[in-house]
């Protein structure tokens, strides 16, 4: 038997958080560990929990997600972050994954979606929504995309990659760079 994936929840909205929570706890393969309402209580409770996966929304008072996400990752870079959050701009999307993010998906995603992102983050690989993908494909491929690739690490660019298309064809990250 394989051991639960340790979440922590990061949304300032108590019926967000809530319905997380509801949600995971019907997978017997994941186990809510704690649930936050600050960007500082995640910094917080990332230090003592030391969860696997952290769902992180963007905009919470007392530090945003960026500032959570960056605190966190450089304390413990095991510890895999997946934004989820309504934003979807360039000015919310490129400071995540330079934070240290290993995913980014919208609100609107689907209940079996969230939970493999969630198992992609928890062994180390990357995920993207298809239009974050395509705005992360459409950002590297613009004029001078080399200037603006150094931005992603290698381990990122696979997962853009390959994020388009049936999720069983595709193959991971870390089947590219392992």
């Amino acid at each position: 038997m394989t051991e639960c994936i340790r979440v922590l929840i990061a949304d300032d909205q108590a019926i967000t958080r809530t319905g997380l929570q509801h949600l995971l706890a019907e997978d017997t393969g994941i186990e809510v560990v704690g649930a936050a309402r600050t960007g500082a209580e995640t910094v917080a409770l990332a230090e003592s929990l030391q969860p696997d996966v952290i769902l992180m929304d963007l905009r919470m008072p007392d530090g945003n997600g960026i500032e959570a996400t960056r605190r966190i990752y450089r304390a413990s870079p095991h510890v895999g972050i997946l934004v989820l959050t309504v934003f979807e701009d360039d000015a919310s999307v490129f400071p995540a994954i330079r934070a240290g993010a290993r995913g980014y998906l919208l609100k609107d995603t689907q209940q079996d979606e969230l939970l493999r992102a969630i198992r992609t983050v928890a062994q180390v690989e990357a995920i993207f929504s298809p239009g974050i993908a395509q705005r992360v494909l459409s950002y590297l491929s613009a004029r001078r995309w080399w200037q603006r690739a150094r931005l992603l690490t290698n381990w990122h660019r696979a997962s853009v990659r390959f994020s388009k298309g049936s999720p069983k064809d595709r193959p991971t990250a870390r089947s590219q760079y392992s």
